[in-house]
């Protein structure tokens, strides 16, 4: 059965860091789109950060910068480096594969059907 586990969620300053991990299990290959989306309470699904089968990484603009996505060599583990934190990037975050869309802003995101995801890990950010 697939499984995607994510950790590594918490609570810190504004200013912070928080390092997430996800980790996928029976994939019948890990030739997938893999990202990360949140979601606030009271607010739409947002795509934060996805990897691309070639290996193209994209980021929504509210955390260029400051979020660092990447993965193992085996794709079996998505990491989300989140630096700089603010209260604005207060939410339940999810690892999902195969990403709605390639282009993790486009509006599918957040609105359109998704393929695996795990329980979340929830991020709280105080200023």
């Amino acid at each position: 059965q697939v499984r995607l586990v994510e950790c590594g969620g918490g609570s810190v300053e504004s200013g912070g860091s928080l390092r997430l991990a996800c980790v996928a299990s029976e994939f019948p290959d890990n030739n997938y789109c893999q990202g990360w989306f949140r979601r606030a309470p009271g607010k739409e699904r947002e795509g934060v950060a996805s990897i691309d089968t070639d290996g193209t990484i994209r980021y929504v603009d509210s955390v260029k910068g400051r979020f660092t996505i990447s993965q193992d060599s085996a794709k079996d583990v998505l990491y989300l480096q989140m630096d700089s934190l603010k209260p604005e990037d207060t939410a339940m975050y999810y690892c999902t594969a195969p990403c709605p869309h390639a282009d993790v802003t486009d509006p599918s995101w957040a609105t359109g059907e998704y393929g695996f995801w795990g329980q979340g890990t929830q991020v709280t950010v105080s200023s």
